[in-house]
């Protein structure tokens, strides 16, 4: 999917009884136009059967579009899902697997995990959601792996989020991925919110629980990324062999230590891309990538696009 076009189309479906809140984290960050501030999405609501909607809240809310409006959607998003025993409807099922089919991701907030899994999307996966309701996702979908003490997990095509505060951290989360951390922390100043609260290892591999070992050892990552760090270096400063290394970023991250050092260095070189005049050779050197024409390379491959077209547009005025 073509995260870098201009307009990228966010379609939020309505659940049964639906919280005016869950959905308003999707319209703040997606949704709400503001002065002096370019427009990168186009925001639309959904339901099953347009019309009224009850709330949480105890009143209506009319939605205007029916599932057809998901056939063109890049993100949906379901901001929460109530009551949570409630099955998906077959058109429902069917047009979520469709979006996710061509390339869609799907996104939820706190309780609308419950939607999500129902599709089987999270079957084998690590998701998150409200403490509350942790035991309750384990019991009724003993395939997906519940992390409840995460902010929010990121698989890239699906995303789930924990509380509905969570919600904002995961939508800022992907506005970061989509549109840059500039775009993204200006984004947050306007909203009086904090800008990156990790739930997630930006952009790309998601984070380990707060305080773990894999927690320290990426803060220690950070601060040498422009030494020639190798998985060796990684599995000595743990104690662990590289072998138990691997298992351990495959339980806990959902990739390997090559992988996630690679998200670290590419990561690095966006922020400098954003926020300094460096050029790509120097960008390439403090982020350990070697060379422009590596770090050229391996941008390309996790962005889209080249660095150059990177920092023209989202350098940080």
């Amino acid at each position: 999917m073509g995260y870098f076009r201009a307009m990228h189309r966010v379609v939020a479906l309505i659940g049964p009884v639906q919280s005016p809140f869950e959905l308003g984290c999707a319209i703040e960050v997606f949704g709400t136009e503001r002065p002096g501030m370019p427009r990168h999405y186009a925001f639309e609501v959904c339901a099953e059967r347009p019309g009224p909607v009850p709330t949480t809240g105890g009143y209506p809310m009319a939605v205007v579009h029916g599932l057809s409006v998901l056939q063109d959607a890049d993100t949906v998003i379901i901001p929460g899902w109530r009551p949570v025993e409630e099955p998906l409807s077959d058109p429902v099922r069917r047009a979520l697997l469709r979006a996710h089919a061509r390339g869609a991701r799907l996104v939820t907030i706190c309780s609308g995990v419950f939607a999500l899994a129902r599709t089987g999307l999270l079957d084998g996966r690590s998701a998150t959601t409200h403490r509350s309701r942790a035991d309750q996702l384990r019991r009724e979908f003993p395939r997906v792996r519940v992390e409840p003490d995460r902010l929010y997990v990121d698989h890239g095509d699906v995303a789930t989020s924990a509380g509905a505060g969570a919600g904002f951290d995961l939508c800022l989360h992907l506005v970061r991925h989509d549109q840059g951390a500039a775009y993204a922390a200006l984004l947050a100043r306007h909203m009086v919110l904090p800008p990156h609260r990790e739930g997630g290892q930006a952009p790309y591999v998601p984070a380990p629980p707060p305080g773990g070992a894999l927690d320290d050892l990426r803060t220690w990552a950070d601060e040498r990324l422009g030494t020639p760090l190798s998985v060796d270096d990684l599995a000595a400063r743990l104690g662990v062999s590289p072998r138990t290394l691997a298992r351990r970023f495959a339980a806990q991250l959902g990739t390997s230590p090559g992988a996630w050092l690679l998200s670290r260095r590419v990561a690095a070189a966006r922020t400098l891309l954003e926020e300094t005049d460096l050029p790509v050779e120097a960008i390439a050197a403090r982020v350990g990538l070697s060379s422009a024409v590596n770090l050229r390379r391996r941008f390309r491959a996790r962005t889209g696009t080249t660095p150059g077209a990177y920092r023209r547009a989202f350098r940080a005025p």
